[in-house]
Parts: structure tokens; sequence; C-alpha cells
């Protein structure tokens, strides 16, 4: 099953390579280098200071700006799920401000924070925290009310008196709704990186977004496409983690990712 999967997957990558080798002889080097040249750059760029600069730059603000989305998304999501006072109470303004496209919050953010981290930390979380929030509450309102039911069944079987809403959220509620987290992790993390480039490509000397459009803006079209493949890898790297985690921590939903 593994090696099929990884034939799978490495058929995709010759056939992306083969279709970018085709687009850089059609349009020409100067627009689109080819795969050869830009993974040779690639490489030698991972043994340069400034790549990993820049990559460790990307890859503090997308991590922050995800743990503060899952610090405030999940409970938050968990809590309207399970409890109808607070769905009813907080569900409008989570549906009305949900569709507002939070990029263009970004000059407030400049405007309010300044122009060091937080506004763009702010802009990651409050963009991929709508999206945990979301799913999660999708996921714990499609709890069977039975599990409830045969968990406090079991706790007065094992002599607890009453099963306190603490209990349950620990034993029941929290390890049902993680693959729904992970599920909005997934889907945030394509989310995450296009948004951290845009933030990374005002007011800032750091990061890969500012490589890309640095490199852009002075015409060299390799090391534009070298950033690009940088952001990729970090982008991989988090969709990878996500499927690790959800692997360690709720095995019995291992199997229905990509």
């Amino acid at each position: 099953m593994k090696r099929n999967a990884v034939l799978r997957h490495g058929l995709t990558l010759v056939a992306l390579g083969l279709v970018w080798q085709a687009a850089s002889l059609a349009v020409g080097p100067f627009l689109l280098p080819s795969p050869g040249e830009t993974f040779t750059l690639f490489f030698q760029a991972l043994g340069t200071g400034s790549f990993w600069k820049d990559m460790g730059a990307s890859a503090w603000r997308l991590f922050l700006g995800l743990g503060f989305a899952v610090g405030a998304g999940f409970p938050v999501g968990l809590l309207m799920g399970h409890c109808r006072k607070v769905d009813a109470a907080t569900a409008p303004f989570i549906f009305l401000t949900y569709p507002l496209p939070k990029i263009v919050l970004l000059p407030v953010f400049f405007t309010f924070l300044g122009l060091g981290e937080a506004p763009r930390v702010l802009l990651l979380a409050l963009t991929t925290g709508y999206q945990v929030l979301v799913i999660v509450r999708g996921t714990a309102q499609g709890l069977e009310p039975s599990y409830g039911k045969v968990f406090r069944s079991l706790a007065e079987t094992g002599g607890s008196r009453r099963v306190s809403l603490r209990q349950a959220f620990r034993h029941v509620y929290i390890p049902a709704a993680l693959p729904g987290l992970f599920t909005s992790l997934r889907v945030a993390a394509g989310t995450a990186v296009a948004v951290l480039f845009l933030a990374e490509s005002f007011a800032t000397r750091s990061g890969l977004g500012f490589r890309i459009m640095d490199a852009w803006g002075r015409g060299d079209t390799p090391e534009m496409f070298v950033g690009i493949l940088g952001m990729s890898l970090l982008g991989l790297l988090l969709f990878g983690l996500c499927a690790l985690g959800e692997r360690l921590l709720c095995p019995w939903a291992v199997g229905r990712g990509l």
C-alpha cells in the first residue's frame, strides 16, 4: 500500500516536471527557468545563510500564527459545537465576519500595531483561526449523542456517581474533535502560506515572501523561483506535520486524508 502511494507521488512529480519543462521551452528560460536550472540554484541556496534566515523568519511567523489560531479557534469551536447557548450567542458574529477577506485588514493592522511582526502574525492567526473554528464546530455538532451516553454509563459502572462536564470534554468531546482539527489545519495550510506571502510582501526585509518580491523587482527570475520553491517546501512541511500529528494523536482517523 505504501509502495503504491510512493509510486503515485513519484509519477506525479515526474509529470509536473515534464509540464514545467515543456512550459519553459514554450515561453523561454527568461520568463520560466527550466526545472533543472531552478533546482540546481535551489540546492545551492540551501547552503547559504541568507536563505535559511528568510526560511526561519517565514517559518516563525507561520507557526506562531497557526499556534494562536489553534489556541483560540479549537476551544471556541468546541464550545460552540457542544453548548447551544454559546453557539446561539456567537454564531451570528462568526458567520457575518467569516466571509470578510482578512488580508484587506493588513494596512489596518500596520496602522495600529506598527510594521513589526505583530500585524503579520495576527493576520495569519485571524485568517486560519476562522477555518479551525468553523470546521471544529461542525465536527463537534456532528458527534453522535450516543457516545456521551455510553461514556456516562461506563463511568457509572466504574463507580463514579456523576460525570462532570470537564470529564466529558476530556474523554469524549476533545478526542472526537481532534480529526476535525487536523482536517482544518490541512485546509488552512495552503491559505496560511498564501497569506504569509502577501504579509511578507510589504514593509519587511526578511522572509521568503520578501525574497520572491525582491527577486521579481530585480528581474532575477531564477532567484524568484528559488523563493517559490522554498515557500512550497514550507507548505509541504506544514502539511506533513499535520499528517504526523493526526497519526500520533488520533490513529483511528488515519487513512482518510490524501
